[in-house]
């Protein structure tokens, strides 16, 4: 993550490009609708409402964004360098710690106290943050997108259904016809009289004109039903395609949020396990200091060592709650990562082997 704000400015146009084309999809299904209201042939809408180049951009952007968490992960790892100096002298108060130790000590206190560790920390968390609202809103986009193609998807399968009731009630008829057809034909053929056989002939007529018109109809209810099916498995297709993507952002979301989390109990630990170690560094001292004066002073020494005493013993019994919430967050972790890299096994494999560019990684897609 040589430059992360340019990758987080890059993952928001590619979200406001994936919601661009998530609308213009919605927008070709629902302009489908009112054209299939106002009696139009909607097949070209339906045909061109392709969902491959959405599904194309949702992967790009999923990855770049799941790139970015994965370098959330390297920066937090950075911090355990820091605290680590924090806990050790640098050389310069090494070199004066020849002279004078008390000096030294307490210019690494200063420093201690000194060190931007949680405002760094509240940089990487505000850097989840920024990308977890890119997430959520994401994620609010494929709701309410899905909700409007399910309204239409609902009102569309009544449709149908109505096209096929109309369709079967226009077979009943064509079938209830044939051998009225058939019975007017026959009597014709054997019939002498010529106006009995021009009435009949007139009645063939008016029947076959009915039977034509129904066979038409049934053509067109036909017609409408096929549309309607495919114009239904679209929006079937739609639906599923964004509650794949939305199971996608929830995943990410997740992850980001459970890191964050850790991350605060991280902090918290390395900072306790800072000031523990100064609270011993001065028991140190005044014992070393209670060894030269004289009794009262180790008196009041005393005094202070009990107080520290108890300061310490109150912090051990804080311990055990402490560790359990520490151990429980861990665990929130480990889930989150496993379905993170279950999700998007390819590109942490290439993050952990430091492979862009390469090709013939394995994993999954």
């Amino acid at each position: 993550m040589s430059d992360f704000a340019s990758q987080i400015e890059k993952s928001k146009k590619e979200v406001a490009e994936a919601q661009a084309k998530i609308a213009a999809l919605s927008g070709k299904i629902e302009t489908a609708r009112t054209k299939m209201e106002a009696g139009s042939d909607i097949s070209i809408d339906i045909e061109n409402a392709s969902l491959d180049d959405v599904h194309a951009h949702a992967e790009l952007m999923n990855a770049n964004i799941a790139d970015l968490i994965l370098g959330l992960d390297d920066v937090t790892s950075g911090f355990s360098k820091e605290f680590d100096g924090m806990r050790s002298k640098t050389g310069w108060e090494s070199f004066v710690g020849i002279f004078s130790k008390k000096r030294a000590e307490s210019m690494r206190q200063e420093r201690v106290r000194m060190a931007s560790i949680d405002d760094k920390l509240q940089d990487l968390i505000g850097k989840s943050n920024v990308i977890t609202k890119l997430l959520t809103d994401q994620l609010d986009t494929l709701q309410t997108h899905k909700e409007r193609v399910e309204t239409n998807l609902t009102q569309t399968l009544v449709d149908r259904e109505a096209a096929v009731n109309a369709l079967d009630d226009l077979k009943t008829v064509l079938l209830d016809m044939d051998p009225k057809i058939i019975e007017l034909e026959n009597k014709i053929s054997v019939e002498t009289n010529a106006g009995k056989r021009a009435k009949l002939e007139s009645e063939l007529a008016d029947m076959n004109g009915k039977y034509n018109e129904a066979a038409q109809m049934e053509q067109v209810k036909l017609a409408e039903s096929q549309t309607l099916e495919r114009y239904i498995e679209k929006g079937k297709s739609w639906v599923d395609s964004l509650q794949n993507q939305a199971a996608t952002q929830m995943v990410l979301i997740n992850k980001l949020k459970t890191d964050t989390k850790q991350r605060v109990v991280l902090y918290d630990a390395l900072t306790k396990s800072l000031k523990t170690a100064q609270q011993q560094d001065v028991a140190h001292r005044i014992n070393e200091i209670g060894v030269q004066t004289d009794q009262e002073a180790q008196a009041a020494m005393s005094a202070i060592g009990v107080a520290t005493n108890s300061r310490m013993a109150e912090m051990m019994e804080s311990h055990e709650d402490h560790i359990v919430y520490a151990r429980k967050v861990l665990e929130e972790k480990a889930k989150a990562d496993e379905r993170f890299a279950r999700r998007f096994e390819k590109i942490v494999e290439m993050h952990d082997k430091n492979a862009y560019g390469q090709s013939g990684l394995g994993g999954g897609s």
